[in-house]
Protein backbone atom coordinates (compact mmCIF):
# COMPACT_ATOMS: atom_id res chain seq x y z
CA UNK A 1 0.00 0.00 0.00
CA UNK A 2 1.21 3.49 -0.86
CA UNK A 3 1.59 6.58 1.29
CA UNK A 4 -0.40 9.31 -0.43
CA UNK A 5 -1.22 12.97 0.23
CA UNK A 6 -4.35 14.53 -1.22
CA UNK A 7 -4.63 18.32 -1.28
CA UNK A 8 -8.02 19.86 -2.00
CA UNK A 9 -11.25 18.24 -0.84
CA UNK A 10 -13.89 19.89 -2.99
CA UNK A 11 -16.72 18.05 -4.74
CA UNK A 12 -14.13 16.13 -6.80
CA UNK A 13 -11.20 15.72 -4.44
CA UNK A 14 -13.25 14.54 -1.46
CA UNK A 15 -14.49 11.31 -3.11
CA UNK A 16 -11.25 10.79 -5.07
CA UNK A 17 -9.25 10.76 -1.84
CA UNK A 18 -11.91 8.51 -0.33
CA UNK A 19 -11.40 5.86 -3.03
CA UNK A 20 -7.69 5.74 -2.23
CA UNK A 21 -8.44 5.20 1.44
CA UNK A 22 -11.02 2.50 0.70
CA UNK A 23 -8.34 0.61 -1.22
CA UNK A 24 -6.21 0.58 1.90
CA UNK A 25 -3.68 3.28 1.03
CA UNK A 26 -2.29 5.49 3.80
CA UNK A 27 -3.83 8.88 3.00
CA UNK A 28 -3.10 12.27 4.55
CA UNK A 29 -5.33 15.13 3.43
CA UNK A 30 -5.08 18.90 3.45
CA UNK A 31 -7.86 21.37 2.74
CA UNK A 32 -7.84 25.14 3.07
CA UNK A 33 -10.99 24.88 5.20
CA UNK A 34 -9.66 22.58 7.90
CA UNK A 35 -13.10 21.46 9.08
CA UNK A 36 -13.68 19.73 5.75
CA UNK A 37 -10.43 17.77 6.12
CA UNK A 38 -11.47 16.80 9.64
CA UNK A 39 -14.84 15.64 8.32
CA UNK A 40 -13.10 13.54 5.67
CA UNK A 41 -10.89 11.87 8.30
CA UNK A 42 -13.91 11.18 10.50
CA UNK A 43 -15.59 9.49 7.56
CA UNK A 44 -12.65 7.65 5.97
CA UNK A 45 -9.87 7.42 8.54
CA UNK A 46 -6.36 8.46 7.61
CA UNK A 47 -4.89 11.76 8.73
CA UNK A 48 -5.22 15.48 8.08
CA UNK A 49 -2.35 17.97 8.08
CA UNK A 50 -2.29 21.71 8.85
CA UNK A 51 -0.22 22.61 5.75
CA UNK A 52 0.44 21.18 2.28
CA UNK A 53 4.09 20.69 3.23
CA UNK A 54 3.21 18.52 6.22
CA UNK A 55 0.65 16.56 4.20
CA UNK A 56 3.28 15.84 1.54
CA UNK A 57 6.04 14.84 3.96
CA UNK A 58 7.10 11.27 3.21
CA UNK A 59 4.37 10.70 0.60
CA UNK A 60 5.14 8.65 -2.50
CA UNK A 61 2.47 10.53 -4.42
CA UNK A 62 0.95 13.96 -3.77
CA UNK A 63 -2.30 14.69 -5.62
CA UNK A 64 -3.86 18.14 -5.99
CA UNK A 65 -7.40 19.05 -6.94
CA UNK A 66 -8.00 22.74 -6.30
CA UNK A 67 -9.60 25.65 -8.14
CA UNK A 68 -7.30 27.45 -10.56
CA UNK A 69 -3.69 28.37 -11.36
CA UNK A 70 -3.32 30.68 -8.37
CA UNK A 71 -4.76 28.06 -6.02
CA UNK A 72 -2.27 25.49 -7.33
CA UNK A 73 0.66 27.84 -6.81
CA UNK A 74 -0.52 28.62 -3.28
CA UNK A 75 -0.41 24.95 -2.21
CA UNK A 76 2.70 23.90 -4.18
CA UNK A 77 5.18 26.74 -3.69
CA UNK A 78 6.51 28.58 -0.65
CA UNK A 79 7.79 27.43 2.71
CA UNK A 80 4.53 25.61 3.52
CA UNK A 81 3.96 24.34 -0.02
CA UNK A 82 3.85 20.69 -1.03
CA UNK A 83 7.21 20.73 -2.81
CA UNK A 84 8.91 21.66 0.46
CA UNK A 85 7.71 18.40 2.00
CA UNK A 86 8.39 16.09 -0.93
CA UNK A 87 11.41 13.82 -1.25
CA UNK A 88 13.32 12.91 -4.44
CA UNK A 89 11.52 10.14 -6.29
CA UNK A 90 8.06 11.19 -5.16
CA UNK A 91 5.44 12.20 -7.74
CA UNK A 92 3.30 15.34 -7.81
CA UNK A 93 0.01 14.90 -9.70
CA UNK A 94 -2.15 17.93 -10.44
CA UNK A 95 -5.79 17.07 -11.13
CA UNK A 96 -6.80 20.73 -11.26
CA UNK A 97 -8.06 22.04 -14.60
CA UNK A 98 -5.45 24.75 -15.11
CA UNK A 99 -3.26 26.23 -17.82
CA UNK A 100 -0.68 24.29 -19.82
CA UNK A 101 1.76 27.07 -18.94
CA UNK A 102 1.35 26.28 -15.24
CA UNK A 103 1.87 22.57 -15.92
CA UNK A 104 5.21 23.29 -17.57
CA UNK A 105 6.18 25.58 -14.67
CA UNK A 106 5.39 22.84 -12.16
CA UNK A 107 7.30 20.27 -14.19
CA UNK A 108 10.43 22.43 -14.14
CA UNK A 109 10.14 23.14 -10.41
CA UNK A 110 9.62 19.47 -9.57
CA UNK A 111 12.46 18.35 -11.81
CA UNK A 112 14.92 20.60 -9.95
CA UNK A 113 14.38 18.65 -6.73
CA UNK A 114 14.12 15.19 -8.29
CA UNK A 115 10.34 14.94 -8.05
CA UNK A 116 8.19 13.60 -10.88
CA UNK A 117 5.28 15.67 -12.15
CA UNK A 118 2.10 14.85 -14.06
CA UNK A 119 -0.61 17.27 -15.12
CA UNK A 120 -3.71 15.10 -14.95
CA UNK A 121 -7.02 16.97 -15.24
CA UNK A 122 -10.14 14.85 -15.01
CA UNK A 123 -13.49 14.58 -16.76
CA UNK A 124 -16.64 12.91 -15.51
CA UNK A 125 -17.97 15.40 -13.01
CA UNK A 126 -18.97 14.86 -9.42
CA UNK A 127 -20.80 11.62 -10.21
CA UNK A 128 -17.71 10.26 -11.96
CA UNK A 129 -15.59 11.10 -8.94
CA UNK A 130 -18.04 9.50 -6.54
CA UNK A 131 -18.31 6.33 -8.62
CA UNK A 132 -14.56 6.13 -9.32
CA UNK A 133 -15.25 6.39 -13.05
CA UNK A 134 -13.28 9.47 -14.10
CA UNK A 135 -11.36 9.96 -17.32
CA UNK A 136 -7.85 11.29 -16.69
CA UNK A 137 -5.84 13.07 -19.38
CA UNK A 138 -2.15 13.09 -18.48
CA UNK A 139 0.90 15.07 -19.50
CA UNK A 140 4.39 14.21 -18.33
CA UNK A 141 7.10 11.58 -18.62
CA UNK A 142 6.59 7.84 -19.01
CA UNK A 143 8.44 6.67 -15.88
CA UNK A 144 6.48 8.64 -13.24
CA UNK A 145 3.28 7.98 -15.17
CA UNK A 146 3.75 4.22 -14.95
CA UNK A 147 4.48 4.45 -11.23
CA UNK A 148 1.48 6.68 -10.57
CA UNK A 149 -0.98 4.80 -12.76
CA UNK A 150 -2.05 2.12 -10.24
CA UNK A 151 -3.13 4.89 -7.88
CA UNK A 152 -4.90 6.89 -10.60
CA UNK A 153 -6.73 3.74 -11.69
CA UNK A 154 -8.37 3.63 -8.25
CA UNK A 155 -10.74 6.47 -9.17
CA UNK A 156 -10.69 6.32 -12.98
CA UNK A 157 -12.14 4.22 -15.77
CA UNK A 158 -9.65 5.61 -18.31
CA UNK A 159 -6.14 7.00 -17.82
CA UNK A 160 -3.93 7.95 -20.75
CA UNK A 161 -0.55 9.64 -21.15
CA UNK A 162 -0.87 12.08 -24.06
CA UNK A 163 2.55 13.73 -24.27
CA UNK A 164 4.96 15.94 -22.32
CA UNK A 165 4.02 18.26 -19.46
CA UNK A 166 1.06 20.42 -20.41
CA UNK A 167 -0.50 17.81 -22.71
CA UNK A 168 -3.07 16.77 -20.12
CA UNK A 169 -4.25 20.33 -19.71
CA UNK A 170 -4.40 20.86 -23.47
CA UNK A 171 -6.49 17.69 -23.82
CA UNK A 172 -8.87 18.94 -21.12
CA UNK A 173 -9.29 22.13 -23.16
CA UNK A 174 -10.31 19.98 -26.13
CA UNK A 175 -12.81 18.23 -23.85
CA UNK A 176 -14.36 21.50 -22.65
CA UNK A 177 -14.56 22.92 -26.18
CA UNK A 178 -16.53 19.82 -27.24
CA UNK A 179 -18.87 20.01 -24.24
CA UNK A 180 -19.64 23.71 -24.77
CA UNK A 181 -20.91 23.13 -28.28
CA UNK A 182 -22.76 19.91 -27.40
CA UNK A 183 -24.69 21.44 -24.51
CA UNK A 184 -25.74 24.46 -26.57
CA UNK A 185 -26.91 22.20 -29.40
CA UNK A 186 -28.83 19.97 -27.00
CA UNK A 187 -30.42 23.02 -25.36
CA UNK A 188 -31.65 24.28 -28.70
CA UNK A 189 -32.92 20.82 -29.70
CA UNK A 190 -34.90 20.28 -26.49
CA UNK A 191 -36.44 23.75 -26.57
CA UNK A 192 -37.37 23.26 -30.25
CA UNK A 193 -39.00 19.90 -29.44
CA UNK A 194 -40.98 21.55 -26.65
CA UNK A 195 -42.13 24.41 -28.89
CA UNK A 196 -43.36 22.14 -31.71
CA UNK A 197 -45.25 19.92 -29.28
CA UNK A 198 -43.20 16.75 -29.39
CA UNK A 199 -42.93 14.32 -26.49
CA UNK A 200 -39.37 15.24 -25.48
CA UNK A 201 -38.69 11.97 -23.68
CA UNK A 202 -39.86 9.93 -26.66
CA UNK A 203 -37.94 11.90 -29.27
CA UNK A 204 -34.74 11.84 -27.21
CA UNK A 205 -35.13 8.08 -26.79
CA UNK A 206 -35.33 7.69 -30.58
CA UNK A 207 -32.53 10.02 -31.63
CA UNK A 208 -30.19 8.81 -28.89
CA UNK A 209 -30.01 5.51 -30.80
CA UNK A 210 -28.56 7.30 -33.82
CA UNK A 211 -25.89 9.80 -34.81
CA UNK A 212 -27.12 12.51 -32.39
CA UNK A 213 -26.25 10.39 -29.35
CA UNK A 214 -23.93 11.87 -26.73
CA UNK A 215 -23.15 11.60 -23.02
CA UNK A 216 -24.88 14.92 -22.49
CA UNK A 217 -28.04 13.64 -24.19
CA UNK A 218 -28.06 10.41 -22.21
CA UNK A 219 -27.39 12.06 -18.85
CA UNK A 220 -28.76 15.60 -19.02
CA UNK A 221 -31.67 15.77 -21.49
CA UNK A 222 -34.32 14.78 -18.94
CA UNK A 223 -33.08 17.19 -16.29
CA UNK A 224 -32.77 19.98 -18.86
CA UNK A 225 -36.37 19.37 -19.93
CA UNK A 226 -37.38 19.53 -16.24
CA UNK A 227 -35.26 22.69 -15.78
CA UNK A 228 -33.26 21.11 -12.96
CA UNK A 229 -29.67 22.31 -12.88
CA UNK A 230 -28.04 20.86 -9.78
CA UNK A 231 -26.50 17.73 -11.28
CA UNK A 232 -22.92 18.58 -12.04
CA UNK A 233 -20.19 21.01 -13.02
CA UNK A 234 -21.06 24.63 -12.19
CA UNK A 235 -21.30 27.44 -14.75
CA UNK A 236 -18.76 29.50 -12.77
CA UNK A 237 -16.18 26.75 -13.18
CA UNK A 238 -17.04 26.21 -16.83
CA UNK A 239 -16.40 29.88 -17.54
CA UNK A 240 -13.03 29.55 -15.83
CA UNK A 241 -12.19 26.59 -18.05
CA UNK A 242 -13.40 28.24 -21.24
CA UNK A 243 -11.32 31.30 -20.38
CA UNK A 244 -8.25 29.05 -20.31
CA UNK A 245 -9.27 27.54 -23.66
CA UNK A 246 -9.77 30.92 -25.32
CA UNK A 247 -6.48 32.27 -24.01
CA UNK A 248 -4.56 29.25 -25.33
CA UNK A 249 -6.42 29.46 -28.65
CA UNK A 250 -5.37 33.07 -29.06
CA UNK A 251 -1.77 32.12 -28.29
CA UNK A 252 -1.65 29.45 -31.01
CA UNK A 253 -3.96 31.12 -33.52
CA UNK A 254 -6.80 28.59 -33.35
CA UNK A 255 -10.23 30.10 -34.12
CA UNK A 256 -12.95 29.05 -31.65
CA UNK A 257 -16.05 30.97 -32.76
CA UNK A 258 -18.63 28.60 -31.24
CA UNK A 259 -16.74 28.28 -27.96
CA UNK A 260 -16.43 32.06 -27.69
CA UNK A 261 -20.16 32.46 -28.32
CA UNK A 262 -21.14 29.79 -25.78
CA UNK A 263 -18.83 31.38 -23.21
CA UNK A 264 -20.86 34.58 -23.58
CA UNK A 265 -24.08 32.59 -23.21
CA UNK A 266 -22.73 31.23 -19.91
CA UNK A 267 -21.97 34.82 -18.88
CA UNK A 268 -25.67 35.57 -19.43
CA UNK A 269 -26.60 32.55 -17.27
CA UNK A 270 -24.40 34.02 -14.53
CA UNK A 271 -26.26 37.32 -14.87
CA UNK A 272 -29.51 35.37 -14.37
CA UNK A 273 -28.13 34.19 -11.02
CA UNK A 274 -27.13 30.77 -12.33
CA UNK A 275 -23.42 30.76 -11.56
CA UNK A 276 -23.81 27.67 -9.39
CA UNK A 277 -26.22 25.92 -11.77
CA UNK A 278 -24.72 23.08 -13.75
CA UNK A 279 -23.58 23.57 -17.33
CA UNK A 280 -26.80 22.18 -18.81
CA UNK A 281 -28.50 25.43 -17.70
CA UNK A 282 -27.85 26.96 -21.12
CA UNK A 283 -31.44 25.97 -21.88
CA UNK A 284 -32.67 28.36 -19.17
CA UNK A 285 -31.14 31.25 -21.07
CA UNK A 286 -32.85 30.16 -24.30
CA UNK A 287 -36.20 29.73 -22.56
CA UNK A 288 -35.87 33.20 -21.02
CA UNK A 289 -35.67 34.71 -24.53
CA UNK A 290 -39.20 33.52 -25.29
Amino acid sequence: MAKVAFIGLGVMGYPMAGHLRKKGHEVTVYNRTASRAEKWVAEHGGHCAPTPREAAFGAELVALCVGNDDDVRSVVFGQEGALEGMSPGAILVDHTTASAELARELFQAAQKIGVGFLDAPVSGGQSGAELGQLTIMVGGEEEPFERARPLLDVYAKSVRLLGPAGSGQLAKMVNQICIAGLVQGLSEAILFAEKVGLDVEAVVDVISKGAAQSWQMENRSATMHARKFDYGFAVDWMRKDLGICLKEAERVGAPLPVTRLVDQFYAEVQEMGGGRWDTSSLIARLAAEN
